[in-house]
């Protein structure tokens, strides 16, 4: 027999006798019916290296890391210890007073009228009469200055009425909703008819004064006032605002109601935001951990490749 001969070919080894006979394996002891389970072995000590100490392995109670060790527990973080605050009680609603926060609003909104009314009346020109025995003509056949007076009365009132819902949006925020429109529409025709009677009083005294002393012939100037609105009598007993005077309230409620519709909170009152800093925490470092870069690629094991399938198989003998 050659050396090279296999395990296979190679025939089996004979028992010396000299030896004696082969002593039977130890018997396991009977189990007791009354014991319990049997206790688990000790675990095996590390095998030791006398160069690089024993060898460190993962504690039982961790599983291994690596690419299917599943997601952490917590992948966005820990959520906040401790109770979790309720959402803010709103406050109670009463209808009285509800109604009176409208009405005080209202009436504040209208007050506002005054200063407006006194804009008005010093940016609209007046209009040149003529007196004659009928009374005051105007000295030209088709003035302008009473179209450039509706047209300052509807601008200032359009932009009061923007004004007016944008302040009740940041002073009533508690109050938003149906609450603060009816009190900027409200206002807002208020304030016009106020603005209306203030402004077309100044100078009126003068002009009346002069309308009954002045000459046949004498010109002089009329104060400004709206032909495009004013008020109109219902059966004769109602009086109904028309035409420009309509304007504040109208670019109220406009206004109040576009601010609604985007506002972002559903009660369109301010909400306290909710607190997702733990959702942006890092997460805890549980392990090692594994990425697809090149740096944590596994190095390549020190044992030879195999042969090539064509390569030619060792000598036998």
């Amino acid at each position: 027999m050659s050396p090279d001969t296999s395990d296979a070919d190679r025939p089996a080894p004979r028992p010396d006798p000299t030896a004696g006979p082969v002593p039977d394996p130890p018997a396991a002891p009977p189990l007791d019916p009354f014991a319990g389970p049997p206790a688990d072995p000790p675990p095996a000590a590390p095998v030791s290296d006398p160069f690089a100490g024993p060898l460190a392995g993962p504690p039982a109670h961790q599983p291994p890391a690596g690419p299917f060790a599943g997601p952490p527990p917590h992948p966005f973080g820990a959520p906040p210890a401790g109770p979790v605050p309720a959402d803010p009680t709103p406050p109670e609603r009463r209808p009285g007073r509800a109604a009176g926060v409208a009405l005080g609003a209202a009436a504040l909104v209208t007050a506002l009228g005054v200063p407006l009314g006194l804009l008005w009346a010093a940016v609209a020109p007046d209009t040149p009469v003529v007196k004659t025995a009928e009374g005051a003509v105007y000295a030209q056949p088709q003035p302008e200055q009473p179209i450039a007076a509706d047209g300052w009365f509807s601008l200032l009132g359009l932009g009061f009425g923007v004004l007016a819902a944008l302040g009740l949006w940041v002073l009533l925020r508690r109050r938003r909703g149906p609450v603060g429109l009816l009190a900027g529409a409200a206002g807002g025709l208020g304030a016009a008819l106020v603005a209306w009677q203030v402004g077309r009083r100044v100078g009126l005294s003068a002009y009346e004064r002069l309308l009954a002393t002045a000459p046949d012939g004498e010109a002089f100037t009329k104060p400004a006032d709206l032909r495009a609105g004013g008020l109109h009598r219902l059966f004769d007993v109602l009086p109904l605002p028309y035409g420009n005077l309509l304007l504040p309230a109208f670019g109220a409620a406009v206004t109040y109601t576009l601010l609604a519709g985007w506002s972002r909170w559903p009660s369109l009152r301010p909400e306290p935001e909710p607190d997702l800093s733990w959702a942006y925490a890092a997460p805890p470092a549980t392990g090692p951990q594994v990425s697809s870069g090149p740096a944590d690629s596994p190095a390549p094991t020190a044992a030879p490749e195999p042969p090539a399938p064509g390569a030619a198989g060792s000598p036998r003998g």
